[in-house]
Formats: structure tokens, C-alpha cells, sequence
């Protein structure tokens, strides 16, 4: 994995100029929601708390995932950024480990490069089983923490299902951009009360409930109760990818 620190490109080299600035004089924006957290940590309100040091441990990750797969595909910052509706200034600040986008950010930019996020965050080099520690989970929050999401399956490798926990926290809404043509989500919802809507449709679901539609298409998940919602998700993709 190449090195965010050896780009020599002028327009990265302005980023981080800028940012070093800011950071000189306090102003420096927090990572935004990509929140890397162990499941060990006290939970609040439902999602582990972190320190700003666990905050930013996927930072240098998703930058040098960024990069590569930028370069690989042969796009600039400039029209990464247009394809994808994430500012060039943004997607300097994330190649250089400066700034962790949130995960609507992130499935942005993973749409844009035809990868899914997955791709975006992993670490794995080994091949073989992997044991997934729930103590060395990392989750990946929104902004404002209220929706957490953690990888319940190796990255980097061929694949065309992935698995994950969700969570959402009372009353809290978290709206999802469409996905690539083809894609399926499977959900059963395990504790707590979910609403979905999709296609112009709202689907109530209770504990034990499950759903499988099209999420090609704008949809979001919103929890109406007064606890938290614990769920699984299957995402079934029309192509292999890894």
C-alpha cells in the first residue's frame, strides 16, 4: 500500500499545507463519522464510545485504500470528486489520512470507484480463517453516531455477499444512497422496531422481522421506538467484486 506521505502530487501537497495550518491554529474539523471503536468500550446510547485517538485509527487506511484505488482506475482528484459529489479539497484530506469521511461519504466515493466500502477500510493481507474478535471490532458510525455498522466478514476477497450488524438508536434516521445496479439487501431486524422505506413504500418491521428488496435506489432505515434497534443485514451484489 503506497504511503499517502509520498505524493507528490501539487493539489494534495496544497491540502495538506491547508490542514497543517488549521491544525496549527486549533481550527483543524474533527474526522467527521468514520469512527473506528473497540466493542470492549462502554457503550453509549447504544454505540461504543471512543477517544480521539480510536477515532482516527482508520484515517491512514481508508487514505491509502483511497489512493490506490484511485490511481489504479486512472482519476484524478478533480474528477474523482465529480463523479462522486465529494469535494476535491475532502478527498485530499482523506488520501492523506487527515480527515475519515462518514459512511454516507463513504459510499459515495466507493459508488464512484465501483468498489464497495468494504474495499475502502480493509486491512486484511492474510489468507485463510480469520477469527473476527468482537473486542477488536471496529465499528464505522454516522456523524452524529445515532447508526453503527460493523463487518461481519473478511474483506478482500472475491465475493458477491457481505454480512453485517446494524445498529440504530431511538428515534434516530439514517438515509442511504442507492447502491450498484443489482444489489439486494436481506434484513432481519433482532431487537427493537425498524421502519424502512424504499420505493415510495414504508415497511414497519418488529423484533424477528425480516426484508429483502432492491437497494439500487435511494432508501433509509428510521427507528421509531424508544430503544435501540439491533440488526443483521445480507447485501447480495450482481457481480463479484474484491
Amino acid at each position: 500500500m503506497a504511503s499517502a506521505g509520498t505524493d507528490k502530487s501539487p493539489e494534495l501537497d496544497r491540502v495538506k499545507k491547508k490542514a497543517t495550518e488549521k491544525a496549527a491554529v486549533g481550527l483543524m474539523p474533527s474526522s467527521g463519522g468514520l469512527v473506528a471503536a473497540t466493542a470492549s468500550v462502554p457503550p453509549v446510547d447504544g454505540v461504543p464510545a471512543v477517544t480521539p485517538t480510536e477515532a482516527t485509527d482508520l484515517a491512514p487506511v481508508v487514505g491509502g485504500n483511497l489512493r490506490r484505488l484511485r490511481t489504479r482506475r486512472g482519476l484524478s482528484l478533480e474528477r474523482l470528486a465529480q463523479i462522486s459529489g465529494v469535494s476535491r479539497a475532502m478527498l485530499g484530506q482523506i488520501e492523506l489520512g487527515q480527515s475519515a469521511p462518514t459512511i454516507n461519504v463513504l459510499w459515495k466515493i466507493a459508488r464512484a470507484l465501483e468498489v464497495t466500502f468494504s474495499a475502502l477500510i480493509s486491512t486484511r493481507t492474510q489468507s485463510g480463517a480469520l477469527v473476527l474478535r468482537a473486542t477488536d471490532a471496529k465499528i464505522l458510525t454516522s456523524k452524529d453516531r445515532s447508526f453503527s455498522s460493523r463487518a461481519l466478514f473478511p474483506f478482500d476477497e472475491p465475493r458477491r455477499v457481505e454480512f453485517y450488524e446494524l445498529r440504530l438508536g431511538a428515534g434516530a434516521t439514517e438515509i442511504a444512497d442507492a447502491h450498484p445496479p443489482g444489489t439486494s439487501e436481506n434484513l432481519v431486524v433482532t431487537s427493537g422496531t425498524l421502519e424502512i422505506d424504499v420505493a415510495g413504500d414504508t415497511h414497519q418491521l418488529e423484533a424477528g422481522d425480516s426484508i429483502l428488496f432492491e437497494a439500487d435506489t435511494p432508501h433509509a432505515y428510521r427507528n421509531p421506538g424508544h430503544d435501540e434497534s439491533l440488526m443483521y443485514l445480507v447485501m447480495t451484489y450482481a457481480e463479484e467484486i474484491g
